[in-house]
């Protein structure tokens, strides 16, 4: 499914990081926190290495972030500890402290390394780059000392480290949970697909006995009529081997138990009656269905043959229809009309679902929902085909899909 480059987080996002850390920086050069001398370089060097690895995390994988970041935390905890011997040196000498021992740019950068690490980095490394980072953020302005400023900046420290962390974790865990979901929507689509195929193959088998049972019967009797009927054998086992080689391909990643399953339905010839495949008419009488139930009207409009299409295509075709009126009934609201338009030419199958209503707002899409829009998605890419959704051209909500027909679907 395709989705505008725009709406991407890392296109947004990470130039508005390095502008923040950039005016950062400056601020603490002009304050004078990064001057010629050794400590002044000391502090420059530790925001540089901390800004660097926050701006290098999204390249970096779940194992190399923690490390990039420990480096930092250690970095800045090894300035810190300089920073309070020379501050308990110059006090014991003279009572002054050279410099200012904490800015704004490395603070930032840590605590930005905090909540990647949290976020995405692997559980144990990332626990204990986090002791790192933590006292590494909050230690800074004690460098100098305990002292009432020091005081208040350590603990406004911790408290933008605990909402770093929180917001880390509470990312994680939505996170997680999402890609469950995710992994969930796609097995219960091969597990689909697994019934179409065990469907289809039952019901061309069927077929093929059938018509070898009536060639055996007409053979003595009317000998003259067995090559048309075994020409028409041979029609249908090839239009089930290139279908079901097709499908078979889809489910090429299921797991062992899947097919034990599969194996165990096939083996049972005596179950319960075939759920029938879906068909152009079943998608007729989803449209003719809908109408009553959305409160506006809906039309079909259809361009081409669908008579002949591979099942794995019309089976998807019928699940985007399906798909794209559910969104309707429970995302649109005022709709007065809503058009499905099937269109077939040029070796492809265009689906495409509009409708002139009104979003309803939902916290779902909010959080990046759609789980049904997504499955869909993985069922018609599994066919080599691709999903488009978005607000239409005149209005209202538009979700369409293209796939190929033929042997190459």
């Amino acid at each position: 499914m395709r989705f505008r480059w725009w709406l991407r987080p890392r296109v947004v996002v990470w130039p508005l990081v390095a502008a923040l850390l950039l005016t950062l920086g400056l601020f603490d050069h002009r304050w004078g926190m990064f001057d010629d001398t050794t400590i002044g370089l000391l502090k420059l060097g530790s925001a540089l290495l901390a800004v660097a690895a926050l701006l290098a995390s999204p390249r970096l994988g779940p194992r190399a972030l923690p490390v990039s970041a420990g480096v930092a935390a250690v970095a800045s905890l090894g300035t810190t500890v300089a920073l309070h011997v020379v501050s308990a040196r110059s006090v014991g000498e003279n009572g002054i402290y050279p410099t200012e021992p904490y800015g704004l740019t490395e603070p930032a950068a840590l605590l930005g390394l905090l909540t990647l690490v949290v976020w995405r980095g692997r559980p144990v490394p990332a626990a204990a780059t986090a002791l790192a980072l933590i006292p590494a953020i909050v230690l800074r302005p004690l460098a100098e000392g305990v002292k009432e400023t020091t005081a208040v900046m350590a603990f406004f420290f911790t408290l933008a480290a605990t909402a770093a962390l929180g917001i880390g974790l509470t990312v994680r865990l939505v996170t997680d949970d999402r890609r469950r979901r995710e992994t969930t929507v796609r097995l219960e689509q091969r597990a689909e697909f697994a019934r179409d195929l065990h469907d289809f193959v039952a019901h061309h088998v069927t077929g093929i006995v059938v018509q070898a049972q009536g060639a055996r019967a007409i053979a003595v009797g009317r000998p003259q009529l067995v090559p048309p009927a075994l020409e028409r054998i041979e029609q249908a086992g090839v239009r089930a081997l290139t279908s079901m080689r097709a499908m078979v391909g889809m489910l090429r990643d299921a797991d062992r138990q899947g097919d034990q399953g599969d194996r165990g339905d096939q083996g049972d010839m005596e179950g319960p009656a075939l759920a029938p495949l879906a068909g152009i008419d079943e998608v007729r009488s989803l449209v003719e269905e809908f109408a009553p139930v959305g409160g506006g009207r809906a039309l079909l409009r259809i361009e081409g043959a669908f008579d002949d299409l591979p099942v794995e295509v019309i089976t998807t075709v019928h699940r985007v229809v399906m798909e794209a009126l559910t969104n309707v009934r429970k995302h649109s609201r005022d709709f007065t009309e809503v058009e499905v338009c099937l269109l077939r030419s040029a070796g492809r199958v265009l689906v495409k679902v509009t409708d002139d209503g009104r979003p309803r707002p939902a916290l779902g899409h909010a959080l990046g929902g759609g789980f049904g829009l997504k499955g869909l998605a993985e069922r018609v890419e599994m066919i080599g085909g691709r999903v488009e959704a978005g607000p239409g051209t005149a209005g209202g909500w538009s979700i369409g899909a293209t796939m190929p027909v033929g042997k190459a679907a």
